[in-house]
This record gives C-alpha cells, structure tokens and sequence, in this order.
C-alpha cells in the first residue's frame, strides 16, 4: 500500500510539470512574433460588416 501512496505522489508532481509545460508552450505560441498577423485578423472578425443572409 505504502507504494501505491508513494505512486499518487510522483504522479500528482508529474502532472503538476505537464500542466506548467503544456502552459509556457501555449504562451509562447500566443506570443510568437510569425503568429502576430493571424491573430490581429482574428481579432477583427467580430468587428466586420458582413451582411449575408442564408
């Protein structure tokens, strides 16, 4: 039983570590000078006249 609480331990850690990596590597991809235009683009959507109807 003692290993298994020692396991839940290092697991909860390595999680810990995923989730800090997984969120520097989104903020970076955000942040990267190359993403700048798509996302000034998209920013404008919501801003733009488009009166089509279906």
């Amino acid at each position: 039983m003692e290993l298994i609480a020692e396991l839940a331990v290092w697991l909860r850690q390595l999680w810990v570590v995923w989730l800090l990596l997984l969120f520097t590597g989104v903020c970076a991809w955000a942040l990267w000078p190359s993403n700048r235009d798509r996302f000034e683009q998209a920013s404008r959507i919501p801003l733009e006249d488009n009166n089509e109807e279906n």
